[in-house]
């Protein structure tokens, strides 16, 4: 996958980043959460524990953001990028199937339109001026999103923007638009990147344990892993090398490119601690990582 699109640097972008709703902050973290069923929301599982025990740690070491602004996999626009710019998101129920409890889920965090429009002005997306500013017509905070900010920040007291995926761009572009938002992080933002290193709903295998995967499904798994663990994150973009192996790991690709806005979010020489790694169903990789908890 490649591209000619040209970014605004970093250190551009940290430059010019001093956007006005916000306040200089010691530097926060950045997440890549696998969310998995919708249905860890709410069961009483070690996934949605880990999000509960993880959001009650940030808040102790590092205080109340303020912001987050979530990638997540279910949000795919076509040709521009886009932010959530309502000042009262709505809680999106983008499945089918489930019971009615998990429709009855809500979470009100409020929206942030000024930071919103400063952002879209300040990020470079490709073939366009800036960033398109949605409402609730449009979007709101699908499940990727709330269903790990929920059981993080359950008071949902901190304002919640999102950031769209444009499915059909190259990998490097993901990445380097996520390395655009990397000074967001020393203004008070938590970034959280909300997909699945493996995923595969074809493939799944309701009755298999935490611990059984296909081949595939480990080996793609381990090749990420491995890369994170190096530090060489820019070998994230280059997914598609691992050939029918990333065919099964990924028939689409939208679980995967929130992964790549995290890691172009990372700053050089922040070693990262992963949690959750395991499978669900055989075929969804629960594997989650944070980078600069320190």
């Amino acid at each position: 996958m490649t591209s000619t699109t040209t970014f605004r640097s970093p250190d551009q972008l940290a430059a010019a980043a001093g956007l006005a709703s916000l306040k200089p902050s010691p530097r926060l973290p950045v997440l890549f959460v696998g969310h998995g069923s919708p249905m860890n929301a709410i069961e009483d599982n070690e996934y949605r524990e880990s999000w509960q025990s993880l959001g009650q740690s940030l808040l102790q070491r590092h205080g109340k953001p303020q912001l987050i602004l979530c990638v997540s996999a279910h949000w795919l626009t076509r040709s521009e990028w886009a932010l959530t710019g309502m000042a009262e998101p709505r809680t999106i129920h983008d499945f089918g199937g489930f019971p009615q409890e998990l429709f009855a889920q809500q979470y009100p965090a409020p929206g942030a339109p000024a930071v919103a429009r400063e952002l879209a002005s300040r990020l470079d997306a490709p073939s366009i001026d800036q960033p398109v500013l949605v409402d609730d017509a449009e979007w709101g905070l699908d499940h990727g999103t709330w269903s790990v900010l929920k059981p993080m920040f359950p008071a949902a007291d901190i304002p919640v923007m999102q950031l769209s995926l444009v499915y059909g761009r190259a990998a490097q572009e993901h990445f380097a638009l996520g390395q655009q938002l990397r000074a967001l992080r020393e203004q008070g933002v938590l970034i959280v990147a909300s997909g699945n290193v493996v995923h595969n709903l074809r493939a799944m295998q309701p009755s298999a344990a935490p611990n059984q995967a296909y081949d595939w499904a480990i080996e793609f798994d381990r090749h990420v892993a491995e890369r994170i663990q190096a530090g060489d994150l820019q070998a994230l973009t280059r997914f598609q090398d691992l050939g029918r192996v990333t065919q099964m790991a990924h028939p689409t690709f939208e679980h995967y490119l929130p992964l790549l806005h995290a890691a172009g979010a990372v700053h050089e020489g922040e070693a990262p601690r992963f949690f959750n790694s395991d499978f669900q169903m055989a075929a969804i990789s629960m594997r989650s990582a944070i980078w600069g908890e320190a």
